[in-house]
């Protein structure tokens, strides 16, 4: 199974590479594909441009096994529509399921998502939630598509939908950025080669 983070990593931080680390053990991953937006549908433009934030997330995961940074919604013209992903995914991944991970946030405003229920033709989603989520399960939708177990992701392509808790870390890019705006230090919220990064470019300070 391969695992995949979209997101636009502004900046990367340890909240990001915690998730994606605990959920590559948790579900056996040969990889999890870290995919950095370039033009965020869903949300304000980036504060650093694409090549920073890749250059940023390729700082982060130097010598971590399994994950690795897939550039396709770089690549491609337009906004970063998550089911054009997993449609080219799935093109050059036929045989492998697909995890699709997601924040409970993100999973709240699912339905808002650019053709969201074609998102289940080409992966699994998986929920990331932290110890006291609960989940309603009176949609019929996603009832109907919810799993019980991870065996049931490993044995189809796509189409379920799973819960799964995390150990999350309570850090937000955007209050990374407030924090380096107002020269306060960001220390222990992302790795040092990042934090040096930002300070060379003097990325994320005020105007």
């Amino acid at each position: 199974m391969i695992g995949i983070f979209g997101g636009t990593f502004d900046p990367i931080h340890y909240g990001h590479l915690r998730a994606a680390l605990e959920a590559q053990a948790l579900f056996g991953l040969t990889e999890v594909r870290l995919i950095p937006s370039a033009i965020p549908p869903h949300r304000d433009q980036p504060g650093a441009n694409p090549t920073m934030r890749l250059q940023m997330l390729e700082l982060a995961i130097q010598n971590q096994l399994g994950l690795i940074i897939d550039t396709c919604e770089l690549d491609r013209p337009g906004p970063s529509y998550m089911v054009d992903t997993l449609r080219s995914l799935r093109q050059t991944n036929k045989g492998q399921p697909l995890l699709l991970f997601i924040g409970t946030d993100a999973f709240k405003h699912l339905k808002s998502w650019h053709q969201w229920q074609q998102l289940f033709d080409y992966a699994h989603i998986v929920v990331l939630t932290r110890p006291n989520f609960t989940h309603d399960g009176n949609d019929d939708f996603f009832a109907a598509r919810q799993a019980k177990a991870i065996t049931e992701l490993a044995h189809s392509l796509a189409g379920k939908l799973y819960f799964q808790q995390i150990t999350q870390l309570d850090i937000s890019a955007t209050a990374i950025r407030d924090m380096i705006a107002k020269q306060q230090n960001p220390s222990f919220l992302l790795p040092d080669s990042v934090i040096n990064y930002i300070r060379q470019h003097k990325l994320y300070q005020r105007q």
